[in-house]
């Protein structure tokens, strides 16, 4: 049975959004991760009593305005980071009113029916959902500052310090809302290192594991 839900934690310049875009296409899942997530708190003004509200206005308020920004599901769902869409955030908002909000999107993502959802720790959040598939993917460091070089062009020295100070916001942000360190393989089902094959063979191994499932 192929699960409806679909967790992808990532490290920088390991392909990871990638390899979740293109599981979403071949599975015909609706995808998000954190463009899609700040896209949507965005272009709505979405904090989690402003969410509350709108779900007591209408029972359809998520499948409404998520619909405006991400269809689902196509392969082409991703938002960009440079998206016209991506504002930024109210001056009021704390780093605790956004991830509340996000705790209620994704939720409300989740919900809505089959997806994959990236980073934003979707593997605590949905830890409850029966099923749930939760993948971390990884590499070595030299691959990834490769990828970032070529992916951003930026210097090896620029490069490296980005992943460095992604790095460690990523993993402070998991340890402050889950208790956990995302580098815990005991947080997933399946753990990839990228190093030596490309994303669509990722994408395979994902998928060869799900077929497998009892």
């Amino acid at each position: 049975m192929v699960p409806k839900i679909i967790t992808v934690s990532r490290e920088l310049g390991s392909g990871g959004r990638t390899i979740g875009r293109k599981l979403a296409a071949k599975l015909n899942y609706r995808y998000s991760d954190k463009e899609l997530i700040h896209d949507l708190q965005n272009k709505f003004n979405l904090t989690t009593s402003g969410i509350e509200k709108l779900k007591g206005q209408k029972k359809s308020w998520f499948n409404d305005f998520i619909q405006l920004v991400a269809p689902a599901p196509q392969a082409d769902m991703l938002v960009e980071a440079d998206s016209p869409y991506i504002k930024e955030f109210r001056a009021d908002l704390t780093t605790d009113d956004i991830h509340e909000a996000e705790v209620e999107i994704i939720k409300a993502i989740a919900a809505e029916g089959p997806c994959v959802i990236a980073g934003r720790s979707a593997f605590f959040i949905l830890q409850d959902i029966p099923g749930k598939v939760d993948v971390f993917v990884t590499a070595s460091k030299e691959h990834r500052i490769e990828r970032v070089m070529a992916k951003q062009g930026l210097s090896r020295e620029q490069s490296i310090e980005v992943i460095d100070r992604v790095d460690k916001q990523r993993d402070n942000y998991v340890q402050r809302y889950t208790g956990k360190t995302r580098y815990d393989a005991r947080n997933y089902n399946l753990v990839i290192n990228v190093d030596d094959i490309d994303e669509d063979d990722a994408v395979d191994v994902i998928l060869d594991y799900i077929a497998k499932m009892k």
